[in-house]
């Protein structure tokens, strides 16, 4: 295989880059300071001590997502359970993730903190499940062996807007039931006939998970546009129904977004499964696996420069850039990200893109190759990843826009964009 990039380079070399602007995002920061006093007190006046009887085994499910104070709130939930009596333990609710095999899905917890040592009660990991029962037209629903196995069941999650599709119930406790709860075989249960069929099938599969397993209560978690902590609710098991869309309506209000609504090119530093499930939220970037949903930011080309630490190799989203870096792509790990892939049969999301030996590169690639637009002065939008949205760098060309809208505000004179000797460039987010 020729590696000679020579030729490449001399194409894109003298395409020029504009300036960048750095400009802030306003949006709402209000939080919960204190996440582990807000627990103990909503934990406590729910009256789910009624629920919990000395001695029952209880399997508290965690999620592989990045969420904010995520062991802190799994811990608590725990101690709230050895108080009533209980013996508690931690078991991940992750689909398919960390590679569809246990020992990956226990040291994703381990990397969100969420250890034994942490929580003073067994982590137990598995890929077996059990069937839980069957929708009439004959779909199995799967659900997590020792979860199966105990005499009760709390799930952890934050509620949030999906990225492949719409619904009353998207990313939250129903969610987890079926395909987090399902592992492997639950989620592709549930993948098998396609997004368009998730709104109905996620209420479905969980009202059979909760006839035939002891589910307790649920704890949904609502973040704010900084991926913060904004809303915590303790949900006994027979109001999640009610209290969810409720919770997915708040989280709708409370999202990040890009206040400029179009643009030539979107730049994002960093993507990763901690960071979304596609890798990189499409409620923000307007690049989704479906088309089951829409909406976002409209753009023509974009780059992805790396994949997070956290990822740990899962390049789920990556397909859904035009170019990315030599540095992103030897971080590719195919076993940790084929799984998910061939599980939500979605399989574009994880494929290579243009890969070009530096950022700058990458940057100079997507210029040349946009159509229609003028290349002296393009306009290109610039974020860190999508959670973290606060700072963004925005190129001249957006400056009149920026300034005609309230939500924004101009921090710093536009300037040449910096780059190191590799080529990376180098932003104060």
């Amino acid at each position: 295989m020729r590696n000679d990039m020579s030729v490449i380079n001399n194409i894109l070399k003298d395409v020029p880059i504009p300036k960048v602007v750095k400009v802030r995002q306003k949006f709402d920061a209000n939080r919960i300071e204190d996440v582990s006093e807000y627990m103990k007190r909503e934990l406590r006046s729910k009256g789910l001590q009624q629920k919990i009887k000395p001695g029952m085994s209880i399997a508290v499910g965690a999620g592989s997502r990045g969420i904010d104070n995520h062991k802190e709130i799994v811990k608590e939930v725990v101690d709230f359970l050895k108080e009533c009596g209980a013996e508690p333990f931690v078991f991940p609710a992750m689909g398919s993730h960390a590679g569809a095999n246990a020992q990956g899905q226990k040291e994703m917890l381990a990397g969100y903190g969420i250890t034994e040592e942490y929580l003073g009660c067994p982590v137990r990991a598995t890929m077996e499940t059990v069937v839980a029962g069957r929708t009439e037209d004959g779909l199995e629903v799967y659900t997590d062996l020792y979860a199966s196995q105990a005499d009760g069941i709390v799930v952890i999650n934050r509620i949030k807007p999906h990225t492949a599709f719409r619904g009353t119930y998207e990313s939250g406790l129903f969610k987890m039931l079926t395909i987090g709860m399902g592992k492997q075989r639950g989620a592709k249960s549930m993948h098998e006939a396609g997004y368009q069929y998730f709104a109905e099938r996620i209420p479905l599969f969980a009202n059979i998970v909760m006839r035939r397993f002891p589910v307790l209560f649920g704890v949904g978690i609502v973040e704010n546009a900084f991926d913060k902590t904004a809303y915590i609710e303790a949900i006994p098991a027979e109001q999640i129904a009610e209290r969810e869309p409720e919770l997915l309506k708040m989280a709708f209000s409370k999202m990040a977004q890009l206040y400029l609504p179009e643009t030539d090119i979107l730049i994002v530093k960093e993507i990763g499964k901690n960071i979304s499930g596609s890798g990189m939220d499409p409620n923000i970037t307007g690049r989704w696996p479906s088309a089951y949903a829409s909406g976002g930011l409209k753009s023509q080309k974009v780059g992805i420069m790396r994949l997070s630490e956290l990822s740990h190799g899962n390049f789920m989203g990556l397909g859904h850039a035009e170019a990315t870096t030599r540095a992103c792509f030897d971080e590719l790990d195919f076993a940790a990200t084929y799984p998910n892939a061939l599980t939500n049969t979605v399989m574009f999301t994880s494929r290579i893109p243009v890969v070009l030996d530096t950022e700058k590169l990458v940057i100079q690639a997507l210029i040349n190759g946009c159509v229609g637009i003028d290349k002296q002065m393009p306009r290109m939008i610039f974020i860190k990843n999508t959670m973290e949205m606060e700072t963004i760098y925005v190129s001249e060309a957006h400056l009149e826009e920026v300034r005609k809208i309230p939500s924004l505000e101009i921090l710093e004179e536009a300037e040449k964009l910096k780059f190191n000797e590799a080529g990376e460039c180098i932003f104060n987010w």
